[in-house]
């Protein structure tokens, strides 16, 4: 255990001489948890090697996942690629700061450990304030995963990176919620094709308006033995109770909901249900079940705001069990899809 700084920064009024302090952790070597516009990330300074080995001891993280490098200007970018392809600078102009990460061949002087010996590089820059002026005042490119333990639900308000990190790194930045609530959209910039290796805030649809759908590839399932980005190989986003992951008819959905809502509460069991407001039903609102609610199924950036925080909240709550309702696989409702289905193991259950 260690004493780990806790500072609460309002990200519309920046407290400059707080994150000096996390900026000078940083530059000699600690630990770091930061906001970003998707969830929190947990940043070491990439030429820093006992600083990158710690990330990975300290979220139990496999040596073989590699992390995203975090940076405050485009221009970093030529520090950390050996080839920037011009389809890499028209995504940048269009998408940062934003929730993309662009995964590009590497400088030999990277450091194995951020790639995970892969001869690439992921690196995206964000658009939350708090990390921007971060990165900006520690004036080096930063590795964050999120700052969880691995294969938890990942962060998305700092009591979340408190409640797992506090006591094992030297300094959290606690900005309050953040916006789009799953991490960003991993894009492999090294082939033919725009490539999704994880669906996130820049969706399938947007990439293809621009690019053309014939120049988008997004693999349901990429088989590969040692993952090409964070979220791939690894069961991910879990909550400690097992999670269900229900697929078919809507008003199907509901009534095998209201059976197991009935049936759960004769039994003394606790059960979570993460649905839509269109969902919710008295016979849900029994003893022994926790509903909660991802907002509208018209608007999947509710749900992709609210998923990790709902998956934690049914840990607090205790529950033996979760059912979670699949959202439309549309924009970023993909994004919410993906996360879920590997909060469920990799599996689907289609109610007939």
């Amino acid at each position: 255990m260690i004493k780990t700084e806790i500072i609460t920064v309002n990200p519309e009024a920046i407290d400059q001489a707080a994150l000096a302090r996390a900026a000078a952790v940083l530059r000699r070597g600690g630990l770091v948890a930061f906001p970003t516009e998707t969830v929190y990330g947990l940043g070491a300074v990439i030429y820093n090697r006992d600083g990158i080995k710690n990330i990975f001891t300290v979220k139990g993280r496999p040596g073989d996942n590699p992390l995203i490098v975090h940076i405050h200007q485009c221009e970093q970018v030529t520090e950390l690629a050996r080839e920037v392809p011009e389809t890499a600078r028209i995504l940048a102009r269009r998408f940062w700061p934003g929730p993309l990460t662009m995964i590009l061949p590497k400088k030999e002087e990277i450091p194995t450990e951020v790639s995970a010996g892969l001869p690439t590089v992921a690196i995206r820059l964000p658009a939350h304030p708090v990390a921007l002026e971060l990165l900006r005042q520690t004036g080096l490119p930063v590795a964050a995963p999120s700052a969880n333990i691995s294969g938890r639900p990942s962060p998305t308000r700092g009591s979340h990176v408190i409640a797992d990190l506090e006591g094992k790194v030297d300094l959290i930045i606690d900005a309050g919620p953040t916006g789009v609530g799953v991490e960003s959209t991993v894009l492999d910039l090294t082939g033919p094709k725009l490539r999704i290796l994880r669906p996130g805030g820049v969706t399938r649809e947007m990439l293809e308006a621009i690019f053309g759908p014939e120049m988008v590839e997004a693999p349901s399932q990429i088989n590969c033995r040692r993952p090409l980005a964070p979220g791939m190989k690894y069961r991910h986003y879990a909550p400690q109770a097992p999670l269900r992951l229900l697929t078919g008819d809507e008003d199907q959905v509901r009534r095998f909901l209201q059976r197991t809502a009935a049936q759960a509460q004769s039994a003394g069991k606790r059960i979570g249900i993460i649905a839509y407001d269109e969902d919710q039903s008295p016979a849900l609102a029994v003893a022994g079940v926790t509903y909660l609610s991802m907002g509208r199924r018209a608007n999947p950036a509710e749900g992709a705001e609210r998923l990790f925080h709902l998956l934690r909240l049914c840990d607090q709550a205790g529950v033996d069990e979760i059912y979670a309702v699949a959202p439309p696989r549309q924009g970023v409702g993909e994004a919410v899809f993906n996360r879920l289905y590997k909060a469920a193991g990799g599996k689907v259950e289609e109610i007939k």
